[in-house]
């Protein structure tokens, strides 16, 4: 029975890895595939090395924080542990049906939370650690690419191009040398481009290699270096498999927007996550690309009022194409009016609510579940 649970609760770690890796490929590399730095393979065998090595390294104490510090370890039983990766997968189902990208994080943690209610075994004050970075991380990456986009953007935008050369970046005759027509300011966008997916690949490792096995490794049923290769096994499974459909779908949305801006939400996102991983806390990595996203086109959006209008949500409305206006040789002062900031609803109100609405939703569900089966089924 215990090895039939074991088994049970290694597919389940396997499954959550697998979909993490289907979602999180496109997520890094969306912007290197659209723009045809890299193939979809190449995109995969790189999203699985740096996951890998996000989760051995900075991941681990993710998987510590998850599988012993919010509830006592002696409470992962086998089937409590098959239950909350089941949570996790059910966190995938609903980010899938809605659209919305959900934390998967987030609602593992709600999980195990509602199982330490259950039990009164909660660490309150680390749970409520972990909620506090939670509320501050999104604001954050918010506000920091508010800033970037008002004040920086605009003058990167106008001297930051990755040329695009016909023919092979590299040829090898039989020693490599630059291809025809390439030129060193294209190849350093290149490496630019692919080191910065490579970033992103390594926080999406770190923050997510925990969600499938730390209730594992919590039980001791598989120890942490085990457990971290699971993990990251099944993130390059779906690095190689589902994430071909999520490249096209993440590098056709990402590359309508220059993907100068693109690398400056995964700077940003990634950054802060890697940090809150060092650290122990479990954090979304969707959740703050994207905050990162709309912050970044609401600063570029309100860069033709005062910050005072901006603030009070005056002044004009502005479409996401504000971040893919042309580039200018001179740039406009902030609070000039500007002819390419014409289109409406860069910040949809509605549509930013709906996703704030089930960032606290799945969590919260998750916890709630939790609580109820843990409560009244003996598992």
């Amino acid at each position: 029975m215990v090895e039939a649970l074991l088994v049970v609760g290694v597919l389940v770690a396997v499954f959550v890895g697998f979909n993490i890796g289907g979602s999180s490929t496109g997520v890094a590399f969306g912007p290197a595939v659209g723009s045809g730095v890299v193939n979809k393979l190449v995109a995969a065998a790189l999203m699985a090395v740096f996951a890998l090595l996000g989760g051995w390294t900075v991941g681990r104490e993710v998987v510590q924080t998850m599988g012993g510090e919010i509830v006592p370890q002696s409470q992962f039983t086998l089937v409590a542990s098959v239950a909350v990766l089941l949570f996790v997968g059910l966190a995938l189902l609903v980010s899938n049906t809605f659209g919305v990208p959900a934390s998967t994080s987030m609602t593992a943690v709600g999980a195990i939370a509602g199982l330490g209610l259950a039990t009164d075994t909660l660490n309150q004050p680390k749970m409520l650690e972990i909620i506090s970075w939670w509320v501050v991380a999104p604001i954050l990456a918010f506000w920091v690419c508010a800033v970037i986009g008002r004040y920086i953007y605009p003058y990167l935008d106008a001297r930051f191009v990755i040329d695009s050369s016909d023919g092979p970046l590299i040829e090898y005759t039989p020693l490599p040398r630059l291809g025809p027509g390439t030129t060193m300011r294209e190849l350093g966008g290149t490496v630019l481009v692919v080191a910065i997916a490579c970033y992103m690949a390594f926080s999406a490792g770190a923050s997510n290699a925990a969600n499938a096995v730390a209730p594992l490794v919590g039980n001791g049923a598989v120890p942490i270096d085990q457990g971290v290769l699971l993990a990251g096994g099944a993130i390059a499974l779906g690095a190689f498999t589902i994430a071909r459909r999520t490249l096209d779908t993440v590098g056709n949305d990402l590359t309508d927007l220059p993907i100068l801006a693109a690398l400056i939400v995964e700077v940003v996102s990634a950054t802060l996550i890697a940090v809150l991983s060092a650290l122990g806390i479990p954090a979304s990595l969707a959740v703050s690309a994207t905050m990162s996203i709309v912050g970044l086109g609401w600063g570029r959006a309100t860069r033709t009022v005062t910050l005072g209008q901006a603030v009070r949500g005056e002044g004009p409305n502005v479409s996401v194409n504000a971040l893919a206006a042309e580039r200018q040789e001179t740039v406009p002062r902030v609070g000039d009016e500007s002819d390419e900031l014409t289109a409406n609803d860069l910040f949809n109100p509605g549509t930013t609510g709906r996703v704030i609405f089930f960032w606290i939703l799945t969590p919260s569900l998750s916890a709630v579940a939790s609580f109820l089966l843990f409560t009244f089924v003996p598992l």
